[in-house]
């Protein structure tokens, strides 16, 4: 069995398990159900921003928004998603850049 490193909070809460401090909760199906469709609003949400943005770079996302087929918000949507995962953005990628990686312009 794997051994997992438990935080100080964790180790709180499996101690109160070991002592009974825990009951269990009625209609347990029901209230997993209600908790998550409360997760799952939450996460779904959106909420619109303004930002300042310099005339060619939103010059550059509309036309990587074109190449794509895409709304330009869209675009800059999904491209922040991705970084806010931890997902990695090629600084030079050709969809921004509108040219080839190590190619000019």
């Amino acid at each position: 069995m794997k051994y997992i490193k438990l935080d100080a909070e964790e180790k709180k809460i499996e101690k109160d398990f070991a002592a009974g401090k825990y009951k269990p909760v009625k209609n347990l199906k029901k209230e997993m159900a209600r908790y998550q469709a409360v997760a799952r609003e939450t996460l779904n949400k959106t909420r619109s921003i303004n930002i300042r943005i310099s005339n060619r770079s939103l010059q550059r996302l509309k036309a990587a928004a074109i190449r794509e087929g895409l709304p330009y918000q869209t675009l800059i949507s999904s491209i922040l998603h991705k970084y806010s995962e931890g997902r990695d953005i090629p600084a030079n990628s050709e969809t921004v850049a509108g040219r080839s990686r190590g190619g000019r312009g």
